[in-house]
């Protein structure tokens, strides 16, 4: 499957507001690897998202939770396409702080992203261009 699909596949999942959790975000961090249990739907969790995707739909990724982890998996490209990692600075550029997801489109001035915990949930969302670290490309796990 490839990575576009399997992210769509997700779209509209959110968090739980108050003390109980989204067993389907829990399930994100479990299946990389995390004990969903112990984190919440609370927890920054674009990384875990971007993760899950890319391994279940059988692509290398990061296995960490922060989001610059995908700074060092895959290859640098300066001509994204549909389905390609975004990574973003968040604070500032040299913070650990950053954000993940799977680029749409680019427009002069914003880079749209599908993503997890944007706006709590699953979904596309614009970003300043500035923001941008890198786009990557993830190649298939044989």
């Amino acid at each position: 499957m490839n990575l576009i699909t399997k992210a769509l596949s997700e779209y509209g999942v959110k968090e739980t507001v108050g003390s109980k959790d989204n067993l389907r975000i829990l399930k994100y961090f479990d299946d990389i690897g995390f004990d969903g249990a112990k984190l919440k739907d609370e927890t920054a969790w674009c990384s875990a998202y971007a993760n899950w995707v890319a391994k279940t739909a059988g692509y290398e990724y990061s296995g960490k939770l922060t989001a610059r982890s995908w700074l060092r998996v895959g290859t640098s490209t300066s001509t994204p396409n549909i389905g390609d990692i975004v990574v973003f600075w968040r604070q500032s550029p040299n913070s650990w702080k950053g954000h993940v997801g799977f680029f749409i489109k680019a427009t002069k001035n914003y880079v749209y992203v599908l993503g997890g915990n944007q706006r709590n949930m699953v979904c596309i969302k614009a970003y300043p261009k500035y923001r941008l670290l890198d786009y990557r490309q993830l190649a298939p796990i044989n």
